[in-house]
């Protein structure tokens, strides 16, 4: 829920990406990272989108700075962008994500979990949506908090939910967990990568609890290997 002035630099090249990013569970036990999350690969859900049925009115920028350039497309089931990824560390404050590390945290997300705390983002993968304008409407499009994405970046598949809006006419934004797990910088404030992120939301899903990262994979490789049947 921030309106960022900086355009991200540029992710840090090929010694980023060598990197192995370790992130966590929200229950904060340790997990390896791995070129994906489940049984589906990240070529096979790339294949079905290749092509883009707009549904957005218009388009999103990335940042302030960026023309409009980025369409909401749709395929059966679910939605998609292909974009930056921008840091959201909003929500419950920790060590990684605060005043002092973000310059624009701020301490509650737009979703919340099942305790009625803000989400954690240096713990629990989710993605930011385009709060509903003229361009689109998320929740008109079947896309609701809690809902499952995939997230796709350098031939790694991330499982996150719906955590957070963002601006109206800004879209490519993720927590600081997502981005950590797909080998991304996640820093709030110079972290994120350019490009090169594809978001597929899977329409009228639910994850209970919100918060469980495993409920997130387990329900996302289901409604995957659906996606792929049907596209």
């Amino acid at each position: 829920m921030r309106s960022r002035t900086l355009t991200l630099t540029a992710a840090a090249g090929a010694a980023m990406l060598a990197t192995a990013a370790i992130p966590s569970y929200a229950s904060g036990t340790p997990r390896p990272a791995s070129t994906k999350e489940g049984s589906v690969s990240a070529a096979d859900l790339l294949a079905r989108v290749t092509s883009c049925s707009q549904l957005s009115n218009g388009k999103y920028r990335t940042d302030e700075e960026t023309s409009a350039s980025i369409p909401v497309c749709g395929k059966n089931g679910a939605v998609f962008w292909k974009a930056d990824m921008d840091i959201d560390c909003d929500g419950q404050r920790t060590s990684k994500c605060n005043e002092n590390t973000d310059p624009w945290y701020q301490d509650d997300t737009a979703f919340h979990q099942s305790n009625g705390k803000p989400l954690k983002a240096d713990s629990l993968p989710y993605v930011v949506v385009p709060s509903s304008s003229g361009i689109w409407n998320y929740a008109g499009a079947g896309i609701k908090g809690g809902g499952v994405v995939a997230v796709i970046y350098n031939n790694k598949v991330e499982y996150a939910v719906v955590g957070d809006t963002g601006p109206t006419k800004i879209i490519g934004e993720a927590s600081y967990a997502t981005a950590k797990a797909l080998g991304i910088d996640p820093d709030p404030e110079s972290g994120g990568t350019d490009s090169g992120v594809t978001y597929i939301l899977f329409k009228n899903s639910q994850v209970s609890p919100l918060e469980s990262h495993s409920a997130a994979v387990s329900l996302g490789d289901r409604l995957a290997k659906q996606f792929i049947r049907d596209n």
